[in-house]
């Protein structure tokens, strides 16, 4: 399994939050190869998301999904995507 870590800056969390429900979530769920995600606000005006996907081909696909389809930039702006392998998993 492979992550794909997105850090992002929150700009407007109300429209940001409703934009991830609407869309994002639906969306994330329905990419070939998707198991789990989650998305953590940290502080006030930045967040994190985790998504795994089954293999390292499918997080590089969501990944240029994401870029493909990014959330609105007056709410949130996506500073860096990186993909990694999962080592363990609870």
């Amino acid at each position: 399994m492979h992550a794909l870590v997105v850090r992002s800056t929150i700009h407007d969390f109300e429209q940001a939050r409703n934009f991830l429900r609407q869309e994002g979530v639906p969306r994330v769920r329905q990419a070939p190869g998707f198991v789990t995600a989650h998305w953590v606000r940290l502080s006030e005006n930045s967040g994190t998301s985790m998504i795994i996907f089954e293999s390292e081909e499918a997080a590089h696909a969501g990944g240029e999904q994401l870029r493909a389809n990014p959330p609105p930039s007056n709410a949130v702006t996506i500073d860096s995507v990186e993909i990694g392998e999962v080592v363990e998993q609870a």
